[in-house]
């Protein structure tokens, strides 16, 4: 009996040892970066799956076409502060002097010919752009070729004169809390910085000054000034989101444009289209499973209002802060992208029948859709 059992042990260590043989022969197939490049992009399908070097593969497949961006605004000024003072500066006759800014920040290729995504405060007010690509000797001068500054997205253009390596879009309203993400960037000037952590949001609003962000991705994946523009990366190697913002008063707390947001306005932004911004003036993020639970709903469909702006036509219909727009002018609400939408896609002036649950009750409230007032974001 004793022997028998010595045998068996004997098998199970040898069938043991046999599995790890396979599974480390299944990992290392794909761990060619040179072999996971398709025209320039990122192959997410070849990708290893997930491991102690899985973090490290995805940063030397899109670590490439991260970029820095530098830029130059000019700014009239003096050495004696009496002189920023126009009347003071008029009676004597004496003019400001101009005077350099510098500004750094971060953004993404999205194409081989050379588009690149960043924020847009990163390069507002600039007269310089400037962008360093790794493997590329000097800057290369980058023009704006489309900006949004309700929604912070910059598309800018260079000619490196060759095909360059670029990131690929992912589907931000797939991600999950929990879901782990590397954001690369250039914080305080260390450029191609790595920093990983996991999903702890979505649909944010928060303001940051004068500008009203809706709907962003919290992540505790370290950012830092110098971080805005560049991208957050999934373990698929995939952009789902563009850092933006930090809170100062806390650690592990940033955020990011989902890319949910960014492909609403992309095509706009190449080809330089400004339009007017119909507006109800209503704050929102998407309904969760976690927050439906409080509400007392049943299912996680809609968009919760977060806020209503003083005087909006949302204000004036009657729209209250919790209060869950399932329906907006005859279309199905299943989350917040899909109101705004909805709302982009209005006339000035137009009436829209919308439908909330309120304290568990459905009813129907009618807005009247208003441009954007310009001291709005």
């Amino acid at each position: 009996m004793l022997a028998y059992i010595r045998r068996v042990s004997l098998l199970v260590v040898f069938l043991v040892v046999l599995a790890g043989f396979a599974l480390i022969g299944g990992c290392s197939s794909d761990n060619n970066p040179d072999a996971n490049q398709n025209n320039g992009a990122v192959r997410t399908d070849l990708l290893p799956g997930v491991g102690p070097d899985t973090v490290a593969d995805v940063v030397s497949l899109t670590s490439p076409a991260v970029v820095k961006i530098s830029t130059s605004i000019t700014t009239r000024d003096s050495a004696n502060p009496l002189f920023n003072d126009p009347f003071f500066r008029q009676f004597f006759g004496i003019p400001s002097t101009p005077r350099q800014n510098e500004g750094l920040g971060s953004g993404f290729i999205i194409s081989k010919d050379g588009y690149i995504l960043t924020n847009e405060h990163v390069v507002a007010g600039a007269n310089k752009i400037a962008v360093t690509i790794t493997g590329i000797d000097k800057d290369l001068e980058a023009k704006v070729i489309g900006a949004d500054g309700d929604l912070d997205l910059a598309l800018l253009k260079i000619d490196a004169g060759a095909d360059l390596p670029f990131l690929v879009m992912g589907n931000s309203d797939q991600i999950r809390v929990g879901n782990w993400v590397i954001a690369i960037g250039n914080p305080y000037g260390l450029d191609h910085t790595v920093t990983t952590g996991v999903i702890s949001a979505k649909g944010r609003p928060i303001s940051v000054e004068d500008r009203q962000y809706e709907n962003l991705l919290q992540t505790d994946a370290s950012i830092n000034p110098g971080n805005s523009g560049g991208p957050l990366i999934n373990l698929r190697g995939e952009v789902v989101g563009i850092n933006t913002a930090i809170s100062a008063e806390a650690q592990g707390i940033g955020f990011a444009i989902p890319t949910s947001t960014v492909q609403l306005v992309l095509e706009d932004l190449k080809n330089n289209v400004t339009k007017y911004r119909p507006w109800v003036g209503v704050q929102v993020r998407t309904l969760d499973s976690e927050l439906a639970n409080y509400l007392g709903l049943d299912k996680a469909e809609g968009a919760v209002v977060s806020g209503v702006v003083a005087g909006s036509p949302a204000a004036q219909a009657g729209l209250r802060e919790w209060d869950v727009i399932v329906e907006f002018n005859g279309k199905k609400v299943n989350k917040a992208d899909e109101l705004v939408a909805a709302i982009k896609a209005m006339q000035i002036g137009q009436e829209a029948g919308v439908i909330v649950v309120r304290q568990r009750l459905q009813q129907t409230i009618t807005v009247t859709i208003a441009e954007k007032p310009v001291n709005v974001r």
